[in-house]
């Protein structure tokens, strides 16, 4: 088919690769403009942007869609269909309508679990046993589009978002591939009104430890915020990232460090610290860690 492609960050790039190798034609690409980053502040282009230029595609990022012009250039690509997928735009109800099969979107969760903006973090910090990817028609509202495909997968005892997440990049690239190829066929199903959640946006607030907190819930947040913006606290007078824990046996006051293992008490039960962050440096085991930055038993992190 003749598809729009419509992603932003590094989960939608394996969508746009699964879609050229399954050998749909790209009318064209839309993202997120260019953005400073880097010392230098330059402007970077997104990971869809520059993937695309290297697949030869043609790329537009403009700051809305809501302009008649900007929606008659988008109209004038006579798609078949638009995959959508972290784009980052709302799209106008004039863009939904422009393709003549609509518009589809790859979303990370089991809906109407995790609407919004930040699935795979919400679904690992509350603990949900499982998520997925869903294939939606979309309408104007968040999320609320019918599904067309769905498939879900277990989250692992120790995931974190940063793993979590390349899994159901991949996952999307293959169901998208797989919805396009019956899409005539396939019967959209109504999201139930039962059990709908939002996944608000990660706020940086959020991102301190409290080893007050049940274990469970510790090393919850901790994966779920990893690799950003990344759980942590202070030792020293200096801030360290928590990237990887799992929930271990042991007690104590909680921040107690409880052995040379980086084991840490909460406030039932405690977990031991797989991967940190110090600043300046870049994620380390935590062997590698501790060489640098001695942390013994009965030390207290907060």
């Amino acid at each position: 088919m003749r598809v729009i492609f419509m992603g932003t960050p590094e989960f939608s790039v394996p969508v746009l690769e699964a879609l050229v190798a399954a050998g749909h034609e790209i009318a064209c690409v839309y993202c997120q403009p260019p953005r400073p980053a880097g010392r230098g502040k330059k402007d970077r282009p997104t990971p869809v942007h520059a993937r695309a230029e290297e697949l030869g595609l043609e790329v537009r990022h403009p700051v809305s869609l809501k302009g008649e012009a900007a929606q008659a250039e988008f109209a004038a690509l006579n798609a078949d269909i638009a995959v959508v997928v972290a784009y980052g735009l709302i799209l106008p109800q004039a863009v939904l309508d422009a393709p003549a099969k609509g518009c589809l979107n790859i979303h990370a969760s089991l809906l109407p679990r995790w609407r919004g903006a930040a699935p795979i973090h919400r679904a690992i910090m509350a603990g949900d046993a499982e998520t997925g990817i869903c294939i939606m028609q979309m309408e104007a509202g968040l999320d609320t589009g019918p599904v067309l495909l769905r498939r879900a997968t277990a989250i692992g005892a120790e995931e974190t978002t940063a793993e979590l997440h390349d899994r159901l990049s991949q996952m999307g690239a293959a169901l998208i591939v797989e919805a396009l190829a019956q899409v005539d066929d396939l019967m959209p199903e109504a999201q139930p009104e039962d059990g709908v959640t939002y996944a608000k946006k990660i706020d940086k607030a959020e991102a301190r430890v409290d080893f007050a907190l049940p274990a469970e819930e510790v090393d919850r947040l901790i994966r779920g915020l990893s690799p950003f913006p990344g759980a942590w606290v202070e030792h020293d007078g200096q801030r360290v990232k928590l990237l990887g824990s799992r929930v271990v046996r042991g007690e104590g006051a909680p921040g107690e460090v409880l052995d040379d293992a980086l084991s840490v008490a909460c406030g039932a039960g405690a977990v031991q610290l797989l991967k940190l962050q110090r600043a300046g440096k870049g994620p380390q085991t935590a062997d590698v860690f501790l060489r640098g930055v001695p942390i013994g038993k009965g030390a207290r992190l907060g």
